[in-house]
C-alpha cells in the first residue's frame, strides 16, 4: 500500500470529487485503499473494491515456499497485516468483486453479510483470435506474464532450470520463450541458457501465439486468476498449466486445458502436442469455444453493468 498511496494522488483525488459527482467509485485492488477517506470526505458514492487477488492469500503462498528466511518472516508478516486489513475492507465498502466462485467463498468465510459478486476476468476475443490450425513449424513454448511479478518470476526459473532440459533435449529444435514486461535479473538469466528466450516487453504478444506449439502456465505460488490463458486460448494455442496456474477459471482438464503438475507431465503432454495434430487442433477448438462463450469482455462487461446498476438501486436512500 505504502507503494501506492502518494501525497499528490491523495490531492488529484480530492479536487475530482469536489469538482464532480459520482454515482459510484470503483477501487482497483486492496492496494489502493489508503484514498478511500478521502473520497469519502467528499462523496457519498458508494465504495466497491475490485480484488484482482485476495493479496494476503497470495502472500501467505510466498512465504511459505520462499527459501530465504528473512524473506519469510518479511511476506508472513505482510500476509497478516494485508489479512486485517482485507478484513475491515469487507466489512466497511459497499461492495466488492472478485474473480471466481473460489475467492467469493473466501471472502464470505471472512465476513458472511458482505456483498461480493463474481465478475470473471475476460479477453478481447476478437483481437486474438486467429484462424491457424495444427503445423509443424511451430517449435515455441511460451511463459507469457510480467516477469518482475515473483509468482511469474518463480514459475519462469523453476521451469527453465528444472523442466525445460529434458524437453529440450528430446526436442534439441525447440524454444523456451519468456514473453513480459521488466524482466527481473533472474529470468534475465535465464536467456543464457539453451534455447531460452527472454523478450522483455513487446509491443504485440500475437506473432509469439502463432509460433507456438504450446502456451504454459508452470506457475507453484500466487492467486488470482490468468489472463493470459484466456489470451492464448483466444487466440487458438493449446494450453498446459499446473493445477494453481489454471485456479479459478472454469477449465476442464483434457479437454480445453491440459494440467500437468509433475515435472515428466510437462514433457508428455508437449510431446503428444506435437506429433498429434488431431489432440492440438482439439484442444486449440474446446479452449477458444471456452473463452468465446464465457471470458469474452462483451459478456462480461454487460454483467458488470447490470451488478452495478441492481447495487445502485440498494444504494439510493
Amino acid at each position: 500500500m505504502v507503494n501506492y498511496t502518494s501525497r499528490q494522488m491523495k490531492a488529484a483525488v480530492a479536487a475530482l470529487v469536489a469538482q464532480e459527482q459520482f454515482d459510484l467509485v470503483q477501487i482497483d485492488s486492496i492496494h489502493m485503499a489508503a484514498y478511500v477517506p478521502v473520497l469519502s470526505r467528499g462523496s457519498r458514492a458508494p465504495v466497491v473494491y475490485d480484488w484482482h487477488n485476495i493479496e494476503s492469500e497470495a502472500m501467505r503462498r510466498y512465504s511459505a515456499s520462499v527459501k530465504s528466511p528473512i524473506h519469510r518472516l518479511y511476506s508472513a508478516v505482510t500476509a497478516r497485516r494485508l489479512a486485517a486489513l482485507e478484513a475491515r475492507t469487507l466489512r466497511q465498502a459497499f461492495g466488492h468483486l472478485v474473480c471466481s466462485e473460489r475467492e467469493r467463498a473466501e471472502l464470505h468465510r471472512v465476513a458472511p453479510d458482505a456483498r461480493v459478486a463474481v465478475i470473471e476476468n475476460g479477453v478481447d476475443t476478437r483481437f486474438f483470435e486467429d484462424g491457424a490450425g495444427f503445423s509443424t513449424s511451430r517449435r515455441r513454448i511460451v511463459f507469457v506474464g510480467s516477469m518482475s511479478y515473483h509468482a511469474n518470476v518463480e514459475a519462469a526459473v523453476s521451469f527453465a532450470r528444472g523442466v525445460w532440459p529434458l524437453i529440450r533435449e528430446r526436442f534439441p529444435l525447440w524454444r523456451l520463450t519468456l514473453v513480459g514486461s521488466d524482466p527481473a535479473p533472474a529470468v534475465r538469466a535465464l536467456g543464457r541458457e539453451p534455447n531460452v528466450e527472454v523478450t522483455g516487453t513487446v509491443a504485440d504478444v500475437r506473432p509469439y501465439y502463432r509460433e507456438a506449439l504450446a502456451v504454459i502456465a508452470p506457475l507453484r505460488i500466487g492467486g488470482g486468476t490468468r489472463l493470459k490463458i484466456l489470451e492464448a486460448m483466444a487466440a487458438g494455442v493449446p494450453v498446459v498449466s499446473t493445477t494453481l496456474g489454471a485456479e479459478g477459471l472454469a477449465v476442464s482438464p483434457d479437454v480445453n486445458i491440459l494440467i500437468a503438475d509433475q515435472d515428466e507431465d510437462w514433457l508428455l503432454w508437449l510431446a503428444a502436442l506435437s506429433c498429434q495434430s488431431d489432440f492440438w487442433n482439439g484442444l486449440a477448438s474446446a479452449g477458444r469455444e471456452l473463452v468465446r462463450s464465457r471470458y469474452d469482455w462483451e459478456v462480461l462487461g454487460q454483467s458488470l453493468w447490470e451488478t452495478y446498476c441492481g447495487w445502485l438501486d440498494l444504494a439510493r436512500p
